[in-house]
């Protein structure tokens, strides 16, 4: 018998454990039955006082009233909707102003009643006392609930979450631990507080320790038995977070990361936002400072269009620009799918913009004519190209007709139908370059300038400025380091590397494209604007870091395999070739590079024998004549490397 008993135990309690949530009405009959029931009790305790809450006489209306306002208090305020068991200080809010409303709407009714009447159906008084109740049993309910549901129903899951520790102690970071605490499914169990400046008097937080950070942080994480740390401490400088993320690491403890909440966020929505932390977040740079007066003034109700738009870098532009309300943007890209997802991206965002969404080809002169002529575009930005070293070092006659002939294509329609700005989006790869794309865009960034030079002195009507922008590698965009090594690392391995020394810079997609806006609305026409990239990156020692940042040991359990050099590649970047010079600007992160200017006609015949030869598809004469352009290009790794000494023979005076 007693084990037929224990069996049956056994069922309930499983069947306690897997409950489900409760439908929204039951919740609120729940509620409307608590507050019955603190009617009751209020009307006792005033009646032993001698007084009557309610009088007998007027029961049938009171009563039927007085539930009537009460649900519809409930229903205007939501206090059902919320799961019970996972109450928070909002379901309090809630509770509370519909109290407050019950007890307003019935205080009104009364005193209109006693206008008319001469009679009280309530008890003033009587009306307060039972808000009171109201909202304390309603509230203590729900507390009773959670904390049954806490401490005896999620036993069983607890052994599978991520013990963790909190590094601050701030409103940040009580947000962060009681939105963890409340995430469903759970991850994490929040064993502890880190408090940086040790100055916190007080022992506990939510029931939890503080911990002075007398100690290292990895010594803190061994002695509570925690495997993960959070990065909740809104005032920790870069330096700080990387100190922490390298010390980690060193352990093999996990790193989450969480930005700063707001004041009033929904805790599901900061649960969300707790994430691994990310090879960008060690790269992240203080917030770039726009001078959004400027950039609106360029852009406001103007038409703009966009080309590589379905890229990494132009759909960001895309992104950004939208946000200063322009009066059409044109999204052109000869991508089709990708534009599409772009297209249903915008459709989406609550703006009176115009987008407009065209199929087009930079190559293709008549269709881009066709378009500048129907839009009448003031602003362009110029992003299509082809960027992939390997690829244009086996397709040179592609990187011409992309990079240079669709270059020359839109700044020339530009020119032609009056746009007030053309801003190309240049590579450091095009400062000496040692590969056939980073020339292609010199060339590029030489016609774009001497364009507008030429404009300046045969003032021949043309009123656009001519700007680029140069920059190095982008974090996360398509074909970079960071994003193929992602996908190695969920492979298995092994992250391939080109060369154990090989160093790069890196800023993200958003910080690289703020740049782009800034500079476009700061140049006065014919500059060529370098970004501060800050510290360029060891690739080596960014590829451990994710093996490490993703839970793996590099070489152990994740190989890194050095493959050599790819074809037209070098082992660092510049943003200045020798003989330039840059002169600053009143952005601290962007400067102005100071290059010879080409002869304009001289430079656009050498282009139509270049783009002529690219037609033959001869790849060695386009080179060559690449190599002419541009004397500093110097093949890397390439098979063009045999044209530099012809080249060089032909250019001696």
């Amino acid at each position: 018998m007693n084990e037929k008993n224990k069996i049956k135990s056994q069922k309930l309690w499983e069947s306690l454990q897997s409950l489900g949530y409760l439908p929204r009405w039951i919740i609120l009959l729940l509620d409307t039955a608590v507050v019955c029931f603190t009617a009751v009790v209020s009307y006792y305790l005033i009646y032993r006082t001698g007084r009557m809450y309610i009088k007998h006489e007027h029961l049938s209306i009171s009563v039927p009233l007085y539930i009537f306002v009460s649900v519809i208090s409930f229903r205007a305020f939501r206090t059902y909707a919320g799961i019970i068991r996972h109450s928070s200080y909002i379901d309090a809010v809630k509770i509370f102003f519909s109290q407050f409303t019950t007890a307003f709407l019935l205080l009104s009714i009364n005193a209109l009643y006693d206008n008319i009447t001469g009679d009280l159906l309530y008890l003033n008084i009587g009306i307060l006392i039972n808000a009171i109740f109201s909202f304390t049993f309603l509230f203590l309910y729900r507390v009773m609930i959670k904390q049954v549901f806490e401490n005896y129903f999620s036993i069983s899951s607890a052994q599978s979450l991520v013990r963790a520790i909190i590094y601050g102690s701030d409103a940040n970071a009580i947000a962060v631990a009681n939105a963890l605490k409340s995430e469903i499914p759970a991850r994490f169990k929040i064993v502890g507080f880190v408090d940086k400046s040790n100055h916190n008097k007080s022992k506990l937080i939510l029931g939890l320790p503080i911990l002075q950070h007398k100690k290292k942080v990895s010594v803190l994480m061994r002695i509570f038995n925690a495997e993960a740390l959070v990065l909740a401490d809104k005032s920790l400088t870069k330096e700080e977070r990387l100190t922490l993320v390298d010390e980690c690491l060193e352990f093999n403890y996990k790193v989450y990361t969480v930005p700063l909440i707001s004041d009033w966020e929904d805790q599901k929505e900061i649960s969300k936002k707790v994430k691994n932390f990310q090879i960008q977040d060690l790269l992240e740079r203080k917030p770039i400072v726009l001078d959004n007066k400027s950039i609106s003034t360029q852009i406001k109700d103007k038409t703009v269009l966009i080309t590589g738009a379905a890229g990494s870098i132009g759909s960001e532009i895309v992104r950004q620009v939208i946000q200063f309300s322009p009066r059409t943007i044109i999204m052109l890209d000869q991508a089709e799918t990708p534009l599409h997802h772009l297209g249903l991206e915008m459709s989406k965002l609550e703006s009176k913009v115009k987008i407009c969404s065209l199929i087009a080809d930079v190559r293709d002169r008549v269709a881009l004519d066709n378009i500048f002529a129907k839009y009448r575009p003031q602003v362009v930005y110029h992003a299509a190209a082809y960027k992939h070293v390997p690829l244009m070092e086996e397709n040179p006659s592609q990187a011409i007709f992309v990079n240079v002939q669709g270059t020359k294509n839109v700044a020339e329609l530009a020119c032609e139908y009056n746009a007030d700005s053309f801003v190309m989006v240049s590579t450091d790869k095009a400062v000496n370059p040692s590969n056939v794309m980073g020339a292609s865009k010199r060339i590029a960034e030489k016609f774009v300038q001497s364009l507008h030079n030429n404009n300046l002195n045969e003032n021949d009507g043309c009123k656009t400025k001519f700007i680029t922008t140069r920059f190095g590698n982008v974090l996360g965009s398509n074909g970079s380091v960071v994003p193929l090594f992602t996908k190695q690392i969920e492979a298995g391995g092994p992250i391939t590397l080109t060369h154990p020394d090989i160093i790069r810079y890196f800023m993200t997609i958003p910080e690289a494209c703020q740049l782009v806006l800034e500079a476009g609305a700061m140049g006065k026409g014919g500059e060529i604007y370098i970004f501060d990239m800050g510290k360029p990156v060891k690739i080596i020692d960014l590829a451990k870091k994710m093996i490490m940042l993703a839970g793996y040991t590099p070489d152990k359990d994740i190989a890194i395999k050095i493959v050599g050099l790819r074809p037209g590649e070098k082992l660092y970047e510049e943003l200045l070739n020798d003989t330039s010079k840059t002169l600053p600007t009143h952005h601290d992160k962007i400067m102005i590079a100071q290059e010879e200017y080409e002869e304009f006609y001289e430079l656009k015949s050498n282009l139509a024998e270049l783009i002529k030869a690219a037609n033959n598809y001869d790849a060695q004469d386009v080179v060559s004549r690449m190599k002419l352009i541009v004397p500093e290009y110097k093949s890397m790794n390439s098979e063009f490397q045999l044209l530099d000494k012809k080249v060089t023979d032909v250019l001696k005076p």
